[in-house]
């Protein structure tokens, strides 16, 4: 069913996916809302910097131009009334440059509602698409559609949320993240004696071969797309070592490398993605970690993932960098360094493709001997 703003319809009390497809790259977040219409506090909202919130029942799964929610109905506290859900343009971006802007709700992988939003001329640079609602006992979707000028910070506090300016204060959120760009490729974060736990995510749309057409041909109608998260890590001392799934190389988070894949998508239905550690207790002892990801199956090039890579570092925004681009025939993406500077964390943004482990370690100069190797 296709609605028009300001429509409403049922939805099953179930868990519900709540997706959000752009013509471009677009942050959305949702806000978990009480009888004032107010959040009580930062676990009630769920975006790029907090992907799930306090209770589960709420979860992020961020791509480029298709991100969803997972939204469980039935585990709602009693006491929430809405889920409103957002988009926020990049930069300087209004709705009117992303070309094309809807948001549907599926069950079981059906879309059962759906609202596109008329972004011709639209000058504003968030807008509120859509709220999950109770009324008499049962839920409901409304199509909204409201826009609002200045982006997620105005947004943010029409939901009462509180936000953190240049003096941080207690019991506020950081909504700043940082996109690493061909204008914009490093950032350098201030110096200190531990980073902590360093959480790097690998993000895709897991199904977007489609089922019809010439891909269908080349895939298989219900091919999964399957990304492999891997690094290059070097320690001061001049040791090096390959962190991947691919060979069954893990790595370590406690000891030497100091980074760890926190296990291996090989379904392609993890909706969280992929995960790399780094010990940021242990930065004095690593020279870099080159991050990269190789397609293992499911599509022919980056263009077609959806893929996003985000740096978690603590007391820090989410660092994050796009693989849209890369040659149809070449599976690997070179995408990112940690480099440690006089022990800061130098971030650079590489998205460089190659057909393989050996072009990418020529072109980087790291030296390992490769094999052919399965997982």
């Amino acid at each position: 069913m296709n609605l028009t703003p300001g429509a409403n319809a049922p939805v099953p009390h179930q868990t519900l996916t709540v997706r959000v497809l752009s013509g471009s790259a677009v942050d959305v977040s949702a806000f978990r809302l009480y009888a004032d219409g107010k959040v009580k506090g930062d676990p009630d909202m769920v975006f790029y910097g907090q992907p799930v919130n306090d209770d589960n029942t709420v979860r992020l799964t961020t791509g480029n131009l298709n991100t969803s929610f997972s939204v469980n109905l039935p585990a709602l506290s009693q006491d929430v009334q809405k889920v409103a859900f957002t988009a926020t343009c990049d930069g300087n971006q209004t709705i009117s440059n992303l070309r094309n802007l809807s948001i549907q709700v599926e069950l079981n992988s059906s879309v059962i509602l759906q609202g596109d939003v008329d972004v011709q001329g639209r000058p504003e640079a968030a807008l509120i698409l859509g709220e999950l609602y109770r009324r008499n006992g049962e839920w409901k979707f409304r199509f909204i559609a409201q826009g609002f000028n200045g982006g997620l910070k105005p947004l943010a506090e029409h939901f009462g949320v509180d936000i953190m300016d240049d003096e941080p204060a207690p019991n506020t959120v950081n909504l700043s993240k940082v996109s690493l760009t061909k204008e914009k490729p490093t950032i350098s974060l201030s110096k200190r004696d531990s980073y902590g736990e360093i959480r790097i995510n690998l993000n895709w749309s897991q199904n977007t071969a489609p089922s019809k057409g010439l891909l269908q041909g080349m895939f298989g109608a219900n091919k999964n797309v399957d990304l492999d998260l891997g690094a290059f890590v070097r320690l001061q001392d001049g040791e090096k070592d390959v962190v991947q799934a691919l060979g069954d190389r893990f790595g370590d988070y406690r000891y030497e490398p100091y980074v760890e894949l926190q296990g291996d998508d090989r379904t392609g239905q993890v909706s969280d993605g992929e995960w790399l550690h780094v010990n940021g207790v242990e930065w004095k002892n690593i020279r870099e970690v080159l991050i990269y990801a190789f397609i293992y199956e499911g599509v022919p090039g980056w263009d077609k993932t959806d893929g996003i890579v985000t740096i978690y570092v603590p007391d820090q925004p989410p660092i994050e960098t796009r693989m849209t681009e890369g040659n149809n025939h070449k599976g690997m993406c070179a995408i990112a360094r940690l480099v440690n500077e006089n022990g800061t964390i130098k971030v650079e943004r590489i998205n460089q493709y190659f057909s393989g482990h050996k072009e990418m370690d020529k072109a980087f100069s790291w030296g390992f001997s490769w094999t052919s190797g399965k997982k």
